[in-house]
């Protein structure tokens, strides 16, 4: 019982259940059982409170409904770290702000040249920007002091800008035909929540109540549910004028973090992974979409945070975290192509036909590998010169 307790209080330890549950995604998905996976997924999850109904797949629940959760958690860091962390300052946002640019930018170019012309396929673009940053930092944790400190924060600074980025994509092209009643009904419980905090309410229990209300509008609305994770996550106070000392948004954004680590991002893993891996072959990687993703996300990310990052420091826009050098930035701006979990759900937005589903699953999983041995194999390359000097 001591080694398991130890294990879910380690930093690693989210990492490591995410690659769990989608390696057993994908033995399942390839193994007899492979149509009780599929059934698990499609299991009919009906929710009605007299003439609302809610009527979809458990699948559709979790991408829509546990990720919001997650969406609320990432709208709480951003807020905080805006506020009170990375972010606050003007000489602390331009570096990770130009990487993430670059890391945003060239990936989706890379996969859009590779898919022009196709008007289906090209809704993917946005598929290699993202980063999963779970993933990326368990990955710097795992190789313990032997990393600069100020390496892991760049990185999460890098991560929330590239986050905020990927909720103003998914709002702006990834929306389907809107409700204006619905959206309607959406701003007001988020005016609702707005005078709230100006009134100084602390109790988290109206906010939670009202992000339900919230989330159920904007799924009516047609725009993407879990964008009212987000909108709800920056208007929970972070601090309160009786008690500077309390802080409703860090008491939250501890309450979640567990869960969302151990359940939310898992089960999400669980739920998108399962690539079958018959009849796999070169070819399957040349297709335009899982070719388009592992280059973006291999190349283009470290292309594009190395590119953009190289070109602010020698304007002196900017310069490189103190105690980092140029080998060990690389390492880092690698890692930011493990896409995995944020690439997978951007994924699930822009193709619903399961015909690319597949697709999008190949490219995602070899290019966040390429990405993650790549950068471990960088890092710990530069820590073995620093010590032979």
């Amino acid at each position: 019982m001591g080694a398991i307790v130890r294990f879910f209080h380690s930093k690693t330890a989210p990492g490591i259940l995410l690659c769990l549950a989608a390696f057993l995604a994908m033995v399942i998905e390839n193994s007899p059982y492979q149509g009780l996976y599929d059934g698990f997924k499609n299991i009919p999850v009906v929710f009605q409170a007299g003439d609302f109904l809610i009527d979809k797949p458990l699948l559709l629940w979790i991408n829509d409904g546990l990720m919001a959760i997650f969406f609320l958690l990432i709208g709480l860091e951003i807020k905080r770290e805006i506020l009170d962390g990375h972010l606050s300052k003007r000489d602390q946002v331009i570096l990770p702000a130009v990487a993430a640019l670059g890391g945003l930018a060239v990936p989706a170019l890379i996969y859009a040249f590779i898919n022009w012309g196709n008007a289906v396929t090209i809704q993917g673009w946005a598929i290699p920007a993202a980063t999963d940053i779970a993933f990326a930092l368990g990955v710097l944790i795992l190789l313990g002091n032997r990393i600069p400190p100020a390496l892991k924060v760049c990185l999460v600074a890098i991560a929330i800008i590239d986050d905020l980025a990927a909720i103003v994509i998914i709002a702006l092209f990834y929306t389907a035909e809107t409700s204006l009643m619905s959206l309607g009904l959406a701003f007001i419980g988020l005016t609702a929540a707005f005078v709230m905090n100006r009134r100084g309410v602390i109790k988290l229990g109206p906010y939670i109540l009202l992000g339900f209300f919230i989330w159920a509008c904007v799924l009516k609305s047609g725009v993407h549910a879990t964008l009212a994770g987000v909108a709800l996550g920056l208007l929970i106070p972070l601090r309160t004028k009786t008690d500077p000392d309390h802080s409703p948004l860090l008491q939250l954004e501890h309450t979640l973090h567990p869960f969302v680590a151990f359940v939310v991002l898992p089960v999400f893993a669980f739920a998108n992974a399962g690539v079958s891996l018959s009849g796999l072959s070169l070819a399957t990687f040349m297709q335009p979409i899982p070719l388009g993703i592992m280059l973006g996300l291999f190349f283009g990310k470290q292309l594009g945070v190395m590119g953009l990052t190289f070109l602010a420091i020698s304007i002196k826009l900017c310069k490189l975290p103190e105690g980092v050098n140029w080998m060990q930035f690389y390492g880092m701006a690698l890692l930011t192509g493990i896409g995995f979990t944020m690439s997978l759900f951007i994924g699930t937005l822009a193709f619903s036909d399961v015909e690319y589903a597949s697709d999008v699953r190949v490219g995602v999983l070899s290019g966040s590998i390429l990405s993650g041995v790549a950068g471990v194999s960088i890092l710990l390359m530069s820590t073995h010169k620093r010590k032979v000097k």
